[in-house]
């Protein structure tokens, strides 16, 4: 893959792993997104990993466009559909480390199920959730991670509705590593995705990001710059903490927002059957495939 970089533009170490031709971004002036993107490629550098061997999967949303800012393979997807796409790469071609970035909406409200079974199967994919409380591009639609009372364009009383925690909600589901950074916690952050895509089976690393323009305004937090003061002032790292008690919400002043790597733990990850046929079976119509293809006792099944 050939390197772009904008005419003038001065020489930076990771300059080639960027779009140049995809610059200047399209995000919000204090949004999160790009610190975590940056600690996302120096993260692909320092993991040993090639960089030809590496993909960048994400979805729909500000986050989703991450894909399409990293100058390495990757894949700007459905809305929702982000990992069942990363699940195709992972699983046909196991030697390339497989990377979904995307948002909390797009991940797990449309994707949640998605999300869900992935886990649980432990697919060998790593999956960095930005979290900003909100549907931040379609216009700050209150989403899975809202917290209760919030203000959204659907919610202008405030959220009615009990929030995910997604660290709680990841290792209950089989994610085999877990954990929580924010984008202010850059050198944190990046270690963590270096041991995230050093790991076999599914990963999860959540990214509380600030959204000046999505949920910062309407709560009165202030710009984004407001935002990372929150989380520098009220952040806590306990490794050990208990997952049930992570919940986050930055209009509460006085709460800890608790950060740390809580989970990790290794249990075979997903390797599908693999069926070994004839030249006779592969050059047969579907059905006699199929045929060839039944367990033991499934003879007569149409």
């Amino acid at each position: 893959m050939t390197p772009t970089k904008a005419a003038g533009a001065s020489s930076h170490p990771l300059d080639s792993l960027f779009r140049a031709d995809r610059l200047p971004h399209i995000l919000c002036p204090g949004c999160g997104i790009g610190p975590a993107m940056q600690c996302y490629t120096q993260a692909m550098v320092e993991s040993g990993i090639p960089l030809e061997r590496q993909v960048c999967v994400s979805g729909i949303g500000c986050s989703g466009r991450v894909a399409g800012y990293v100058n390495i393979d990757s894949y700007h997807t459905t809305h929702g559909r982000a990992i069942p796409f990363a699940l195709g790469v992972a699983v046909a071609r196991p030697e390339l480390r497989v990377t979904v970035f995307s948002g909390d909406g797009d991940l797990i409200s449309i994707g949640g199920n998605h999300f869900m079974h992935s886990a649980r199967r432990n697919v060998d994919l790593t999956v960095i959730c930005i979290n900003n409380f909100n549907y931040g591009m379609t216009g700050g639609q209150a989403g899975p991670t809202t917290p209760p009372g919030a203000k959204a364009t659907t919610a202008p009383y405030g959220n009615a509705e009990r929030p995910f925690n997604l660290p709680y909600l990841a290792a209950a589901v089989g994610a085999t590593f877990v954990a929580r950074w924010t984008a202010l916690h850059v050198r944190q952050l990046k270690d963590t995705m270096v041991r995230a895509l050093r790991k076999q089976g599914f990963s999860f690393i959540e990214i509380l990001a600030p959204c000046p323009t999505g949920f910062g305004r309407p709560n009165d937090i202030g710009e984004g710059l407001d935002e990372m003061n929150r989380y520098r002032t009220r952040c806590v790292v306990n490794h050990k903490a208990p997952l049930h008690e992570l919940d986050v919400d930055l209009r509460e002043i006085e709460e800890p927002i608790v950060l740390g790597n809580f989970v990790d733990r290794d249990r075979p990850h997903y390797r599908p059957p693999m069926i070994q046929r004839s030249p006779a079976e592969e050059h047969g119509t579907a059905g006699d495939r199929w045929a060839a293809q039944r367990p033991a006792g499934m003879e007569g099944t149409e």
